[in-house]
């Protein structure tokens, strides 16, 4: 069958998101004659206040939303049953544009850990201070001050922020910092810096800041509402893509295939679900998955689909004083700003030797073989919401709590379970995503969650704005258990003893995580580059096994979890995929 061909381009891009506009944006002005075209599944996000306001980030994950995907697991055992969700940026952007602009890097030796030619961490934090403008304080060695991607503190702490380290700091014992994100500082309280402009409070994402701001260039062009189906090969060598009009973003766009030539080179940049479905809808992947689809095999490639990894999620409400500063309530100057996500502390947290003891034995050969040595590696994030943030299994429109209300969250940074996403067809031919998230599939994964709920629950009761639990959104303890939730008319003392829980207790804080935990939509892995022998996607410089002219370029590489919040990797992907592949041109990147 043959298809229109819109026109060439000397390098299109499957799919734009965060990675895709960095890539996209530093090849256009290196080199402003080279012609670019992004595909985009998602609209454009130009100045829409659901993707600039901080404040709007939750909108984006309404039931209704179209600019992002939800991705539907498949039911597992290991979370009773449950059908999980998984969030992807579906816009312009990508996840730069919906996430909640947390700024955790991970440690350097996280990139070193992936033992790829290229990729070793003294190569990468320069590149890691190009994209960055570090606006929080001068002259730390790690960030940059001169780079697109403005990080602060946004200019307001919420009140609960304060007391959360100072809890930290005696309760807890823990030292505190102003900076844990210097890539090796480690189980220690900070403030939570944000990728925010601190100077307009407006969200800095890789569209804007790498795609619009280019807009006089002629030769960078973005279609959105494209969905790439397919890559195409002449003897192997990519030359261009297939695409339809998205019939999520745009349901009233002609559905019929196109296709667009690329001359030079064709990077797919549609992340860690989309990625590897459009490399096995071209044919390349494990020969199972692609008979079962009816698709004819160019490259086998077992890894496509495989290994993807994410971070482990869990959020818990409380009951707040009436007089709570959230970006909802309180005085009014804060209720007329816009420019905070109500994250303003944190501790990248590891046990200590009196916390290890008191965790299930399930987890001590993890820690020994993988954490024990490894002092910059953080087992979770623990960090208050200075709102009520429900979770998933509550709807989005409780959002705003009849109640004061602040939230703990904690999620586990380097799980052991490991999941897969590939094609499949229904029984009546209709192409669908067969996606096992593989969330608490190992049992060691569940183990700091388990803990970390006691130990938040520990800080939080200790913090002067606490009122209580939130009854419903907890774990449903046995009548008459220590540990049952309600309200309270002001905090526990701070040298109060721990509550004490019984097997019974523990049973139901592991139904309670097994029935609500998430991933962070940190989805990674699935295109991994690593040797091909090791399942392997892509190569050192980004190129995909069998082929020629084609590169992944998205979080999708990573063959290896990263400790802290995901677009930082997916914008250091970026520009180290900018470099390679403007080397590979012969364009001059300095």
């Amino acid at each position: 069958m043959s298809h229109p061909i819109l026109s060439e381009f000397d390098i299109v891009f499957a799919g734009g998101g965060a990675t895709a506009c960095v890539v996209a944006g530093r090849l256009a002005a290196y080199d402003p004659s080279l012609s670019i075209l992004i595909l985009e599944a998602g609209q454009h996000t130009l100045n829409k206040p659901i993707h600039v306001q901080p404040s709007q980030a939750l909108l984006n994950l309404a039931p209704t939303s179209t600019t992002v995907t939800f991705n539907i697991g498949n039911p597992s055992p290991h979370l009773n049953g449950r059908v999980p969700i998984v969030y992807s940026g579906r816009c312009v952007g990508g996840g730069s544009c919906v996430n909640f602009m947390a700024y955790t890097r991970a440690p350097a030796s996280d990139y070193d850990d992936w033992g790829v030619d290229g990729w070793e961490s003294p190569k990468l934090i320069p590149l890691m201070k190009k994209l960055e403008k570090y606006e929080v304080q001068p002259d730390c060695p790690t960030h940059g001050y001169d780079g697109p991607i403005k990080v602060s503190s946004s200019g307001c702490k919420m009140g609960i922020s304060n007391e959360f380290i100072q809890v930290g700091a005696t309760y807890h014992k823990r030292q505190y910092a102003d900076d844990t994100d210097d890539l090796e500082t480690c189980n220690t309280y900070s403030p939570c810096q944000k990728y925010i402009d601190g100077s307009t409070g407006i969200r800095s994402d890789a569209a804007h800041h790498y795609i619009y701001n280019q807009a006089h260039n002629p030769n960078l062009h973005v279609w959105d509402g494209k969905r790439v189906k397919r890559v195409i090969f002449e003897n192997k060598r990519a030359v261009g893509v297939e695409f339809t009009g998205d019939p999520v973003s745009c349901p009233d766009a002609d559905q019929s295939s196109s296709i667009v030539r690329a001359s030079k080179l064709v990077v797919v940049s549609a992340g860690a679900f989309g990625s590897p479905t459009i490399l096995e809808r071209s044919g390349i992947g494990a020969e199972a998955i692609l008979k079962r689809c009816g698709i004819e095999q160019l490259v086998n490639l077992p890894g496509v689909g495989e290994n993807y990894r994410d971070h482990y999620l869990v959020l818990v409400p409380y009951l707040a004083t009436d007089d709570i500063a959230t970006p909802f309530r309180g005085d009014s100057i804060l209720q007329q700003s816009l420019a905070r996500n109500s994250l303003d502390s944190k501790i990248k947290w590891r046990p200590d030797d009196e916390e290890l003891k008191a965790m299930s034995p399930a987890f001590q050969l993890r820690w020994k073989d993988f954490f024990q040595d490894r002092p910059d590696k953080a087992v979770a994030v623990f960090t208050p919401f200075a709102q009520y943030v429900p979770p998933p299994s509550r709807p989005l429109s409780n959002i705003l709590a009849p109640r004061s209300s602040m939230t703990a969250c904690y999620y586990i940074l380097y799980p052991v379970s490991v999941g897969s996403v590939h094609i499949d067809v229904t029984e009546h031919g209709k192409e669908q995503m067969d996606f096992n998230t593989g969330i608490l599939d190992d049992p060691s994964d569940i183990v700091p969650l388990n803990f970390g709920y006691k130990k938040t629950r520990e800080i939080f009761r200790r913090m002067a704005s606490y009122r209580g639990e939130v009854p419903a959104d907890h774990p449903d303890f046995p009548e008459g258990s220590a540990a049952a939730c309600r309200e309270a008319s002001g905090p526990v003392d701070l040298n109060a003893p721990d509550i004490v829980y019984t097997a019974e207790d523990d049973e139901a804080i592991d139904r309670f995580h097994r029935d609500i935990v998430q991933t962070m939509s940190h989805s990674l892995g699935t295109c991994a580059m690593k040797p091909e022998a090791d399942h392997g996607v892509v190569d050192a410089r980004l190129n995909v096994y069998g082929v020629s002219n084609l590169k992944v370029a998205d979080m999708s590489i990573s063959p290896l979890n990263v400790g802290g919040n995901t677009y930082s990797t997916a914008l250091l992907i970026g520009e180290r995929a900018a470099m390679i592949i403007a080397e590979d041109l012969g364009i001059d990147c300095i």
